[in-house]
């Protein structure tokens, strides 16, 4: 099997679990974990104020499933967050992504849409995503889908960032909540969207890793 994540019924022809097994190849990190939802602010070390928007299975309908994972990364907060909060610019450090073009509003306004282009090999071409939440003080972001050719529908994601328990390094926390696809299950659903996140969030600590190195 080309991915360690355990995926169900790869034999199928279901498009989301059969694309996850031929396009996606993940070595896990440990220091990615998943969480089950609601999200406990213990559990992470974040503020109350912040949590509460991780609070999707209170909102989650039951065509839908929610998941969030957890990411440490060894740069400091501000390093991370610029990278995290363009909006114009995921492509940056979510590598499944090819392109994106702001098509409505300004890269930092909220209400502002974007479409990105997916790379081929995954069930899905286009997505069309409105900026939700920006905020620079808290670290927080989120974006729904609103459009695209794609089989992930009404999906809405929140980032977060805070510092670690030492002080120096950051711990990211992403969940979002979306609809299950006809033929899928919920966990086949998670499965394939907690590898995606997982691969961003991988991706994004070794870029902003490598910046607080170079600015060492």
């Amino acid at each position: 099997m080309p991915s360690s994540v355990q995926l169900q019924r790869i034999n199928s022809p279901n498009p989301i679990t059969t694309a996850a097994a031929a396009a996606i190849s993940l070595k896990q990190s440990q220091a990615v974990t998943r969480q089950v939802l609601p999200l406990s602010p213990r559990a992470v070390n974040i503020p109350d104020s912040v949590a509460v928007h991780h609070a999707h299975s209170a909102m989650a309908l039951p065509n839908q499933c929610c998941s969030v994972v957890v990411q440490n990364i060894d740069a400091p907060v501000p390093s991370v967050w610029s990278v995290v909060r363009r909006f114009d610019n995921p492509q940056a450090y979510k590598h499944f992504l090819k392109s994106c073009h702001v098509i409505g509003g300004e890269p930092a306004k909220v209400g502002t849409l974007r479409e990105v282009c997916v790379v081929s090999g995954l069930p899905a071409a286009s997505s069309t995503e409105r900026l939700e939440i920006l905020d620079d003080d808290r670290h927080v972001l989120s974006f729904s889908v609103v459009g695209g050719d794609h089989r992930l529908r009404n999906y809405r994601s929140v980032t977060t960032l805070h510092a670690s328990s030492n002080g120096t390094g950051t711990v990211v926390v992403e969940s979002y909540v979306v609809d299950v696809p006809a033929g899928n299950t919920k966990e086949e659903t998670c499965v394939f969207a907690d590898t995606i996140v997982r691969c961003n969030l991988q991706s994004l600590a070794q870029i902003a890793e490598s910046m607080n190195k170079a600015a060492e």
